[in-house]
């Protein structure tokens, strides 16, 4: 089915164009917007968006026909930092046949001799660095999706671009690898507001929605303290809350219905997790069959609490040369509290037995998953090593 060239203004502030169509019978409309979760270690990430493609076949190539194209009048270099808390970019909309699709790309200019920090990072007191992209970024950073498209509707959806998983340092090479992580999330109303205590409005906390230990949304506060996870679908979420000097805490049972956002302190009554009184390095390399490099390689940190939840909290991705991650852990207990509606603070509660301890997650693309049990009373190494 061959594809129509063909161009639609956009209200929005990007002013996209459409590219598809060229079908008869009922279509609906697809509308694309980019979001991020927390950079971990990075002052600012720009990336510069050309188009998103849509397929209906999640095996489609480049070539093949019957592409839809979300397309921006003007490549836009975004950076993925401001994109937290609640914010949406919008790209563009685009009418479709109905039906499902199942595939997604992302495409992103090049970094160019006239252009050479199209796409570029900057590492916590570091400077801007090109990012090294993947061979195959002209055709798009490809993501699976399933995506119905109903008749007269718009199907609204996210792009959330996970700036904290997606670079790899390149051993002392002062390159940094883009290895894209992206998930494609429904926008709905329904979202999470909370208060942190001022002193937490700091590079490197992290509030995130999870459910078995796996986040679903998160965010860095803003600087007064106060954050918002949006969107999030209907449902039940553990609060996980992580931040330098404090111990990993979590609220339990927190409720997302769609009468309303939910809302957690206010600003007379503060989220504040326990001190800590220390951190320790979780630190380690990833090898398969015997070698370090571009394992494309990740670690987790997680925790169970005695009396509650498993939650994430940490995550490195190993380096692409010598295969080295490091996970800064806090060494005090961890603390929840349960979710009590129309509560106006939160008082945390430890079980001294779940100091320190901490199982391991690695992952290497098409192997087993690997799990280590440690306790972090002092710095720890754990290597991961698959044959």
């Amino acid at each position: 089915m061959n594809r129509l060239p063909c161009s639609i203004a956009v209200a929005s502030a990007l002013l996209a164009t459409a590219c598809g169509g060229g079908d008869s019978g009922p279509t609906g409309t697809l509308r694309l917007s980019l979001t991020d979760a927390p950079a971990c270690g990075y002052d600012s990430v720009f990336v510069t968006v050309e188009k998103v493609r849509i397929h209906r076949s999640g095996s489609a190539s480049d070539a093949d026909a019957g592409w839809s194209e979300v397309v921006l009048a003007t490549p836009r270099r975004v950076d993925l930092l401001t994109l937290t808390n609640g914010s949406l970019l919008p790209l563009g909309q685009t009418a479709l046949p109905t039906g499902r699709y199942t595939q997604m790309r992302l495409v992103l200019s090049p970094n160019t001799a006239s252009n050479p920090n199209a796409n570029a990072i900057t590492p916590t007191g570091g400077r801007e660095t090109a990012l090294t992209t993947p061979s195959g970024q002209q055709s798009g950073l490809k993501m699976n999706v399933d995506i119905d498209i109903a008749p007269d509707t718009v199907a609204d959806f996210a792009i959330d671009f996970d700036a904290c998983r997606s670079f790899v340092r390149a051993g002392n090479s002062g390159q940094i690898l883009l290895k894209p992580v992206l998930s494609v999330i429904p926008i709905v109303s329904t979202r999470i507001i909370g208060y942190l205590d001022p002193a937490l409005a700091v590079a490197g906390t992290s509030v995130s929605a999870q459910v078995a230990g796996v986040p679903v949304r998160a965010t860095p506060p803003d600087a007064t303290g106060r954050f918002e996870l949006f969107p999030v679908a209907t449902g039940r979420y553990d609060l996980v809350i992580t931040a330098a000097g404090r111990v990993n805490a979590v609220i339990t049972g927190v409720p997302v219905a769609a009468t309303g956002p939910t809302t957690l302190g206010s600003v007379s009554a503060r989220i504040n997790p326990p001190l800590s009184a220390a951190s320790h390095a979780a630190t380690g390399v990833v090898s398969v069959v015997g070698s370090t490099l571009a394992t494309s390689g990740s670690v987790r940190a997680l925790q169970t609490l005695t009396a509650g939840p498993t939650i994430e909290v940490g995550h490195a991705n190993a380096d692409a040369v010598s295969g080295a991650y490091n996970l800064l852990l806090p060494a005090g207990a961890p603390a929840q509290a349960a979710y009590l509606a129309g509560a106006t603070g939160f008082v945390f509660n430890g079980v001294a037995l779940d100091a320190g301890r901490y199982r391991l997650q690695a992952s290497v693309p098409d192997r087993t998953d690997k799990t280590a049990d440690i306790v972090l009373a002092a710095p720890v190494v754990t290597p991961f090593a698959w044959p």
